[in-house]
């Protein structure tokens, strides 16, 4: 038994797995009920949720999952 092609099997079933959790900032809201949100490394996604502009939040699969704490955003450098 391959243990990495039976994780490979559970992460096939289950698209949540495969989706990682993001956050960023609300930076426009849309008639049709999605927002943009701009991720700390600039790149910017639209999903399917209700939050106010600059509001931080967390989104997964394109969709928003809740509100995020607003921490600084620190990257680290090997």
């Amino acid at each position: 038994m391959n243990l990495f092609v039976e994780i490979l099997k559970i992460v096939k079933r289950d698209p949540d797995v495969a989706q990682p959790e993001l956050v960023g900032d609300v930076v426009a809201t849309h008639a049709d009920g999605t927002v943009t949100v701009e991720l700390p490394g600039g790149g910017q996604v639209r999903a399917r949720g209700t939050a106010a502009v600059s509001d931080r939040v967390f989104v997964k699969g394109g969709l928003l999952t809740g509100p995020a704490p607003d921490l600084p955003f620190v990257t680290v450098e090997e």
